[in-house]
């Protein structure tokens, strides 16, 4: 009887300090303003914008799983964004119901305009420790994503073989259409790739559903390097940490074939890829390919070779 009185006093202040915790940092981070750092929007609508910007071409459904809201209320907001000029809808060519976002010249702007001031308020609230805090903070804001970010699913990766020819189709026609890709691989094409010991193609599962996928190609051009492409996640899958996985699986591979760089290209407007390969040690390049698409091209050393001369990109 004590043991469980004890336990629900435990409960009710642990209760106490997150509620304490939230009254503190809404308040701090100007949560509780009519409209997100006194501009003309508010929180959602920010935040619905960041998310476009982050990754153009997110559904409404995905939208709707990443934030948490109501079909009917994001909806609304979608139609009051569009109206203000700020958000294209198009229909997506794998689901007619579904309705492809992106944002405008005008919605980038101020979504980038947003990004900044909201990048300048949390630099601020840094500055005002010193470094030992800061230090602190940030540690444990991380240890806090971690703990209360939704249990993964279990995240299986697969090198692709003919046996896998359906789910490495229907993720390139899904990857094309998403990205209005111009350079198509042809059928021929992914045969030899399933088949080439220097290369590969990726496909991570959850439970028995294919949820993305990544390939590698021996390059030609450049000495002992291969070329990262077809990164894709699909969007009811995004958030768990699959990209990542896939190019861990990828650059182990690469090492394994002893080469020394990886390179891929992508466009400005790929806000969230360009993040991930920058944190995983991607560098700035030059022109590599005749892709018309592309606009930035990246490379990371992966391994060390005695023998290896300095590549022309360099």
């Amino acid at each position: 009887m004590m043991r469980s009185l004890l336990s629900r006093q435990d409960h009710l202040q642990q209760i106490t300090v997150w509620r304490e915790f939230n009254r503190v940092y809404t308040a701090r981070l100007g949560l509780l303003r009519a409209r997100y750092l006194d501009s003309k929007f508010s929180l959602t609508e920010s935040r619905i914008l960041y998310e476009l910007l982050l990754e153009p071409g997110r559904t409404a459904t995905a939208l709707r799983k990443i934030l948490g809201l109501d079909a009917g209320y994001i909806s609304r907001l979608l139609l009051s964004l569009s109206k203000r000029g700020l958000v294209q809808q198009t229909s997506s060519p794998a689901d007619a119901r579904e309705k492809l976002l992106k944002l405008s010249a005008k919605g980038r702007d101020v979504a980038q305009q947003l990004d900044e001031h909201a990048g300048e308020d949390i630099s601020n609230m840094l500055r005002s420790l010193d470094a030992s805090r800061r230090k602190m903070l940030v540690a444990s804001l991380a240890r806090v994503h971690e703990i209360l970010r939704n249990p993964p699913s279990k995240i299986e990766i697969v090198q692709a073989s003919l046996k896998n020819l359906a789910a490495v189709r229907s993720l390139l026609a899904e990857y094309y259409d998403a990205l209005n890709v111009v350079q198509r691989d042809t059928p021929t094409d992914v045969g030899k790739l399933l088949k080439e010991p220097n290369a590969g193609f990726w496909i991570a599962y959850m439970g028995a559903m294919p949820a993305g996928c990544v390939v590698l190609r021996p390059l030609s051009a450049q000495q002992l390097a291969g070329e990262c492409k077809r990164l894709y996640v699909r969007p009811a899958f995004r958030g768990n940490g699959i990209a990542k996985a896939l190019l861990d699986r990828l650059e182990t591979f690469a090492v394994s074939r002893g080469l020394m760089w990886i390179y891929l290209d992508s466009k400005d407007d790929l806000h969230a890829a360009i993040q991930l390969y920058r944190q995983r040690g991607y560098r700035m390049c030059k022109r590599y390919n005749d892709n018309p698409q592309a606009t930035l091209f990246l490379r990371k050393r992966i391994g060390k070779s005695p023998h290896a001369q300095s590549h022309k990109n360099e």
